[in-house]
């Protein structure tokens, strides 16, 4: 199965661990995650390099690809916000995770739209269970 992961990166790196733990879980899982990278501390270094029209086709192509987005949302992300929607418009189904107690945009929170679900967590463990319950059932149709 393959997973677009998708986390802030200009807008803030303060949930970066959260971020590892998600995708070493998903790999774990035996997931491929072409996003990877964005789990790394120096993601910015290795992002600034590449030019903008090359980031949005290829991240673009990726979202395409991939079997399901998973997106960390605790730090807003205009990126993340942008990947979200044209995973659901592309009838991806989409988990949107964020850690309990922080404060989520009212598009994500609010959203109906039946490939989206969305989660906050208080630890690890209960992340895993979420991201569990989202490859187990979430991309059954």
């Amino acid at each position: 199965m393959k997973i677009y992961f998708s986390c802030s990166i200009t807008g803030g790196r303060d949930d970066q661990q959260s971020y590892t733990r998600i995708v070493e879980y998903l790999m774990q899982r035996g997931c491929v995650v072409p996003t990877a990278h964005l789990s790394n501390v120096d993601v910015i270094n290795e992002e600034k390099v590449i030019n903008p029209p090359d980031v949005y086709q290829r991240d673009v192509d990726w979202i395409s690809s991939s079997d399901a987005l998973i997106a960390e949302v605790s730090t807003p992300s205009h990126g993340v916000g942008y990947e979200i929607a044209l995973a659901l418009s592309l009838d991806k189904p989409v988990l949107c995770c964020f850690k309990r107690g922080r404060k989520v945009s009212k598009m994500i929170l609010g959203n109906t739209h039946p490939r989206i679900l969305v989660r906050d967590y208080a630890d690890i463990d209960e992340l895993r269970e979420i991201l569990d319950e989202f490859l187990d059932k979430s991309l059954l149709r």
